[in-house]
């Protein structure tokens, strides 16, 4: 459960508690908005009808001494340290994680910050396995994840970054493996299927190709490929009935 402070002006034990569910921090940000106090955005977005915007923050609240000051990593009256890690652009103080700002981002970003890569065109930080080796999607991360519709660019739960280059949630990839196992964007294969398409192969290899349709071909649109027809033999099923055999002769 969400702990938020109590409101501009209030005292009492709850008020001194160090951080929340959210984030470790020896201050409080009061919000420019409503001018109440809260441990952090989320604990206010959560309590208010209205969010909370991050980079307007101008003053904080010690929770020792409780002097309301400019946003800054120490408090100036009694030295205590607010975070670890303090971001003058976000306003974000916690423990130190590696957290990084990242300036094509416009955000914070856990680190450490030499394992990743703004890829520009997809706009946000990516693994540094991932450079020159992903498809790029022009501003994927500032589309929603598909399966719960909640913003994927300043979530902080982690992304997916699935083989045709969408992004889901970790948590959401995860509970989608549990029906399919394809994007729910272009339906593409979510997974390196590559060996159960050597699989098929093999059988299709140890079938006996009929006589009369050893010639024929038939079109097949292939939503796991980025090759999107191509031509593959038939094969008999039992009962003599001819049907699309799986013979893969586009890529993954």
């Amino acid at each position: 459960m969400a702990f938020s402070a109590l409101e501009d002006g209030a005292r009492g034990q709850a008020q001194r508690r160090r951080g929340c569910e959210h984030y470790d921090r020896g201050c409080l940000l009061k919000a420019p908005c409503c001018d109440k106090l809260y441990t952090c955005r989320l604990c206010h977005d959560n309590n208010e009808d209205h969010q909370l915007d991050r980079f307007k923050v101008k003053e904080v609240q010690c929770i020792n001494c409780e002097k309301i000051q400019h946003a800054q990593q120490t408090c100036e009256e009694c030295s205590t340290l607010f975070g670890e890690y303090y971001c003058s652009v976000c306003h974000l103080f916690d423990k130190d994680k590696k957290q990084y700002h990242c300036e094509n981002c416009g955000i914070c970003r856990i680190g450490p910050k030499e394992d990743f890569f703004h890829c520009l065109k997809c706009n946000l930080c990516l693994a540094m396995n991932l450079q020159g080796k992903h498809k790029c999607i022009e501003n994927v991360s500032r589309q929603n994840c598909p399966i719960c519709l909640e913003d994927i660019h300043t979530s902080r739960i982690a992304a997916q970054v699935l083989p045709c280059g969408h992004l889901l949630h970790r948590t959401c990839y995860e509970d989608m493996l549990k029906e399919g196992y394809r994007c729910p964007l272009c339906m593409r294969s979510a997974l390196d299927m590559s060996r159960s398409w050597r699989q098929r192969d093999d059988e299709v290899a140890q079938t006996p190709m009929p006589s009369e349709y050893q010639n024929m071909t038939v079109d097949e649109m292939a939503t796991h490929s980025s090759t999107l027809t191509w031509k593959i033999p038939c094969m008999e099923e039992p009962g003599g009935l001819p049907s699309v055999g799986s013979h893969r002769t586009g890529h993954y």
